[in-house]
């Protein structure tokens, strides 16, 4: 691909994903599954710049703002109710290239929203240092490149020249990539470590592989990379982590094919060594997904006793049938549920050794591996998962029986979607008591990307009393 096709295929993903509610991820890989004919060398360069738009999607739409509501150039077909000044027009929070504003996360006069086209302008000017010039050539309206350039869009242009991402005006949130709704509480959790914390989401998210101890060891595993001539040492805080300090393609790593690694940040892999599932035990992962979680905690078992992989949603359980077969794991049972409460719940109360509740949640915790979701949220509103989350740590804690164990965790950082939601289980629930299961002997397990290299991740433990209290 030429310079300016590689900038058009961005921009027709950035557009995409403001304009589909589907996670980015899922869209970029169907966008380069039905055009095969795109190289590995391109897709990369397409994808590093496309995830660098979106993880200072907010510091470009501040720029944005500004330029956008000054004197531009009139530009034939421009709407949006501009007021003719002589010879300029002034846009009111509208883009200069006369596109439609996508919704922006902020009020106005903080964080101005922006087309995909003008973001990615000003991300070759900013974050590329790209001359007008320069740009003006790869946006010729050449065969496969973007569109020219407008006159109003190289004024925009010529005013970001030698200019840098932030900016001593820009309001803290901006700078943060912290949406709005999720800004003081993630101040108040984090305080003086704020911007540290969200400055680590902002770096793109390691490639962490996690062993099945069932078919090889970590050794194995880093001498096996070490010959593919890649950087990669264990993980400090999971037994059975490897980090990998490089993007290969997936294609060239051998043992991802025959199950002897799985893709799963550190992070999660600690959810599984809070459970510490023993061989022999029953075990139910409550919301089991794609079944990541569920194949840790199986092989830790070591092929013996059962676990039930439990969710509502038909499709991605059925996937995760292909990666126990894949990884030689025989003792997990799938589990379709119509809901939270649904009978089978009721009809195997107080029948399991441990239950994992693995609540649906915000996801706060994985901004670094999914930027889009800080300003597209495709699920429920806070609110309505807060309440989620109760019913199911609700529902889930019936099936744990006498003396065992549940886990709740989610890959959020937000407190009432972790201690407030256990503070409030415990209060309503008695005969279930918290046991520490955090580093250095924490309560909960609390991890975040500046202190622990790992996505954002919360777990809780607590053990149901062997007799029934008052």
């Amino acid at each position: 691909m030429t310079p300016s096709a590689r900038i058009q295929a961005t921009l027709e993903l950035l557009q995409e994903i403001d304009d589909t509610p589907r996670p980015a991820d899922a869209l970029v890989s169907a966008y380069f599954r039905a055009r095969r004919f795109i190289g590995s060398h391109d897709r990369a360069e397409i994808s590093t710049r496309l995830y660098a738009v979106l993880r200072h999607q907010a510091r470009l739409d501040w720029w944005v703002g500004q330029y956008t509501k000054l004197p531009l150039p009139l530009r034939e077909g421009v709407g949006g109710g501009g007021e003719r000044l002589g010879a300029m027009f002034v846009i009111p929070n509208a883009c200069s290239c006369g596109l439609p504003p996508s919704p922006g996360p902020f009020p106005q006069g903080e964080g101005e929203s922006s087309s995909p086209r003008l973001r990615l302008l000003a991300w070759l000017a900013l974050g590329e240092k790209l001359k007008l010039k320069n740009i003006g050539e790869l946006c010729s309206g050449g065969k496969y490149a973007p569109e020219a350039l407008e006159e109003s869009e190289r004024v925009f242009l010529r005013k970001l020249e030698g200019g840098t991402i932030e900016h001593p005006d820009m309001p803290e949130e901006i700078i943060a990539e912290c949406p709005p709704d999720c800004f003081a509480a993630l101040k108040k959790k984090f305080g003086k470590s704020f911007m540290r914390e969200m400055r680590a989401m902002q770096e793109p998210a390691t490639l962490d592989l996690r062993i099945n101890p069932l078919k090889t060891t970590r050794e194995e595993i880093l001498a096996a990379l070490q010959q593919l001539r890649l950087k990669a040492e264990s993980c400090a805080l999971s037994p059975w982590g490897v980090r990998v300090f490089e993007r290969p393609s997936l294609n060239t790593l051998p043992m991802l094919k025959n199950g002897l690694v799985e893709i799963q940040d550190e992070g999660s892999q600690m959810v599984a060594v809070a459970v510490d599932a023993q061989p022999g035990e029953r075990i139910v992962d409550f919301c089991a997904g794609a079944g990541g979680k569920t194949l840790t905690i199986a092989a830790c078992m070591q092929n013996k006793g059962k676990i039930i992989a439990c969710d509502v949603r038909k499709g991605r359980l059925k996937r995760s049938t292909e990666r126990f077969r894949r990884a030689g794991l025989h003792n997990i049972e799938t589990r379709i549920l119509s809901s939270e409460r649904d009978p089978w719940v009721k009809k195997h109360k107080a029948s399991f050794d441990r239950v994992l509740a693995d609540a649906p949640c915000s996801g706060t915790g994985t901004w670094r591996r999914n930027p889009d979701a800080r300003w597209r949220p495709l699920g429920p509103g806070l609110e309505k998962l807060l309440k989620t989350q109760a019913e199911i740590l609700d529902s889930a804690a019936r099936l744990v029986k006498a003396g065992g164990r549940l886990i709740y965790a989610t890959c959020s950082l937000l407190p009432d979607e972790n201690e407030s939601q256990i503070e409030n289980f415990l209060a309503a629930h008695p005969d279930f008591t918290l046991l520490p299961c955090g580093l250095n002997g924490a309560d909960y397990l609390s991890l975040s990307p500046a202190q622990h290299h790992t996505d954002g991740f919360f777990a809780a433990v607590m053990a149901r009393a062997a007799k029934a209290k008052e």
